[in-house]
């Protein structure tokens, strides 16, 4: 048996611009790191020739292109293994609210497969093929940003490149700086799950008129990797604010009323910035305010269930191995 574990990721700016739609004119870029929330993927050998899939759902078939489920479907298919494997899957967060559950997912099966057939693969390759899988075989409409942070972990700052290269750049503080950045963040579950293809599709929507607002939010990725570099971590309060309300500008999907009075109530309360997290829609809101004012913050969204986290150093590894 084989299990991996995959971090579940927090993107504080530029994203939008992983997009093929953007970096195929300019580069990309995207300040990111991974949480202490998992994906597991389990890899057995079944007892028979059939293949025994557990998700929330079920499925058991005689080969790798009758599953259902897409991404398992494709991972096994580009792994070569097409008969007597039994998989599960769990999570410590819900699918469809913005942490990049689904890039994890893809992570952490390549990662498994690949173990249990004995292999190994790099970090680069297993986010490589979780976007062959997801953007190529899947056509999903998203971007590359989740598979490599879920893939390498860590405080990164990605570069997407018109020939389809994709530069990693780990971000180098002192650990006082990451404390005081971590305590500035609170994280509330909004309680609305979404799929993510449909706002991301509308937000395609007259792409080349949006180019200028998606250049502000490199811009942005470039600043607050500059401040926090250099020990400023106040200035990211105002960097996600602006985000947001440029993020809320390409797409009307991207909030709601319930997510805005949610966010206003923060700020009163004394948060300097935030945003919801992944494509938009609900999922997970990300507050930004000084540690003077973080009790404030917490009475005012007392309904609202926080998400305590921590930083994850290290991307997709393999946890158990048993033969």
């Amino acid at each position: 048996m084989i299990i991996s574990r995959t971090p579940f990721r927090i993107s504080l700016a530029g994203g939008g611009t992983d997009l093929k739609e953007f970096y195929r004119h300019e580069p990309g870029a995207v300040l990111s790191f991974a949480i202490d929330k998992y994906m597991y993927i389990t890899v057995n050998r079944y007892f028979d020739d059939s293949i025994f899939l557990k998700y929330s759902k079920s499925e058991l078939v005689a080969s790798a292109r009758q599953i259902r489920h897409p991404l398992w479907r494709e991972c096994l298919i580009q792994s070569g293994l097409h008969r007597a494997i039994e998989m599960t899957s769990m999570a410590d967060i819900p699918g469809g609210t913005g942490l990049g559950s689904s890039s994890s997912f893809t992570v952490g099966t390549l990662h498994a497969l690949s173990a249990f057939k004995g292999e190994f693969q790099t970090a680069e390759e297993l986010a490589q093929g979780a976007c062959y899988i997801e953007i190529e075989r899947i056509k999903d409409p998203i971007g590359k940003q989740d598979q490599y942070i879920a893939a390498y972990g860590g405080f990164q700052f990605i570069e997407f490149m018109p020939d389809e290269s994709v530069k990693v750049n780990p971000v180098i503080i002192s650990e006082k700086t990451r404390e005081a950045l971590f305590s500035r963040m609170i994280l509330f579950y909004t309680g609305m799950r979404r799929k993510a293809g449909p706002i991301l599709r509308k937000a395609r929507d007259g792409f080349n008129e949006k180019m200028g607002s998606l250049r502000r939010l490199k811009e942005l990725a470039y600043f607050a990797k500059e401040r926090i570099q250099k020990g400023d971590v106040d200035a990211i309060g105002p960097i996600l604010h602006e985000g947001w309300e440029i993020k809320k500008s390409l797409t009307g999907k991207v909030s709601n009323g319930v997510i805005d009075q949610i966010y206003q109530k923060a700020l009163k309360a004394g948060a300097v910035g935030g945003k919801i997290l992944g494509a938009g829609g609900g999922g997970f809101l990300l507050l930004f305010c000084p540690q003077s004012r973080r009790q404030s913050v917490l009475r005012a969204l007392k309904d609202w269930r926080q998400i305590p986290f921590k930083f994850e150093p290290e991307g997709s590894k393999i946890i158990h191995v048993s033969r």
